[in-house]
């Protein structure tokens, strides 16, 4: 269990860096420039190549030879790029800025579900893989609660450079505890699909297992909500008398997604499709009563109670993805599917900009019903959609934590 402790370590940090860069570019954009815009283009290039970069990230980790190295190496590159931008944004010409964030933008899979991944490999089958699941699913939380605030402070002492600074000092850290843990190398010919194979392998393996395309399906369709909370929180805030109140609403939901994955997610006793489907339809519930809310702290507190409600929702994702991806695509579905999810909350902020004029509480129980349909797609991709392709693996994996024991390379993603 050392080696999943510094697994943590390193996720957290990875995490702490991504999670911070959103804050730090604008605010180092709006220092150097004068215009958060400019920050926002440089976030976009940062954030675009993630979907397009996932099925080659997961591809060439499943093919690595010597995975620590390929680990490690994505990890840094994520770091580099971090430490260029605090150095050339607003400095340097604006295609080289946006070509730095484009190429970091490529390893950012590999933080989120390139990590993740690794979870099979270093915790057994079991109860104690559902927790660790629920482990990791937090370190995610605890980034996005500590990462925005320690950036905040950071920069009101000194500037925004040393905030970017300290999001560079993670990532190194990072890739430092990945290079830690233990990999197993590999002849790429043996261990891996063909590269072509590798590259759809994933996204068939979406489709084709129920289980996947179902909690696929609904993530990716709560996540268009998600994407557009920050804005409608901020309008929400403005519309309640507390203009500046819109962080402190996403700060309550933050916090209570910590606490939720803490606690609930840590449950293992309910089956993980049905837990996301409670998740989901708690967050709905919490944020139609959001919009009802008659002042800024009885909003923050509905807040809160969504973000208890979603904890668990990454949790019951990743466990899913454990148990039914199958073990030669297992990278691919982790970083297809976070991929996904983040492309879906970019094109959720692009919608609620263009309909920004709406009224707030009518836009947060849009979101709210976008989480109660994702609840619902889940149910029906379960229980009554399309039927799998014939052939296609509809149980459990050989690594999941239900299926029979058997075999299993050590340290597999």
């Amino acid at each position: 269990m050392r080696a999943f402790g510094r697994y943590l370590g390193a996720a957290l940090a990875a995490r702490f860096a991504s999670e911070g860069m959103g804050m730090a570019v604008v605010l180092l954009a709006l220092e150097r420039t004068g215009s958060a815009a400019h920050g926002a283009f440089v976030l976009t290039a940062w954030l675009a190549p993630h979907v397009l970069a996932a099925p080659l990230a997961g591809a060439a980790a499943a093919r690595a030879r010597r995975p620590r190295l390929f680990y490690a190496g994505a990890l840094a590159g994520f770091t580099a790029a971090v430490a260029a931008l605090s150095l050339l944004l607003g400095r340097a010409p604006t295609a080289v800025v946006l070509a730095v964030a484009l190429l970091g933008g490529t390893c950012g899979p590999m933080v989120t579900g390139g990590l993740s991944s690794l979870v099979a490999g270093l915790v057994p089958p079991g109860p104690g893989r559902a927790r660790a699941y629920g482990w990791d699913a937090s370190t995610y939380n605890a980034a996005a609660v500590t990462a925005p605030a320690a950036v905040s402070v950071v920069a009101a002492l000194g500037s925004a450079g040393p905030a970017m600074g300290l999001l560079a000092a993670s990532g190194a850290l990072a890739a430092a505890l990945a290079a830690s843990l233990r990999y197993e190398s590999r002849d790429a010919d043996s261990a891996a699909p063909r590269a072509g194979a590798a590259l759809t392998g994933g996204l068939a393996a979406l489709w084709r297992v129920r289980q996947l395309r179902a909690i696929t399906s609904a993530t990716t369709l709560a996540f268009v909500g998600v994407g557009s909370l920050t804005t409608t929180s901020v309008l929400l805030a403005s519309a309640l008398g507390s203009p500046g109140a819109g962080g402190v609403l996403m700060t309550a939901f933050a916090v209570g997604a910590l606490a939720g994955s803490l606690t609930l997610g840590r449950v293992t006793a309910v089956a993980p499709g049905l837990l996301a489907c409670g998740a989901l339809a708690g967050t709905a519930v919490a944020l139609a009563a959001a919009a009802c809310a008659p002042s800024v702290a009885w909003t923050a507190a509905a807040f809160a109670a969504a973000g208890v409600c979603d904890g668990p929702l990454l949790t019951a994702t990743l466990r899913i993805r454990s148990e039914y991806a199958p073990d030669a695509v297992r990278t691919q579905v982790f970083t297809l599917g976070a991929g996904l999810k983040l492309t879906a909350a970019s094109a959720g902020a692009a919608l609620v900009g263009l309909a920004a004029a709406a009224p707030p509480r009518t836009l947060l129980l849009g979101i709210a019903g976008l989480q109660a349909a994702a609840a619902l797609l889940h149910v029906w991709v379960v229980r009554g959609g399309p039927v799998a392709a014939a052939g296609a693996v509809t149980g459990p994996s050989a690594a999941s934590a239900t299926a029979p024991a058997g075999p299993r390379t050590p340290g597999a993603p």
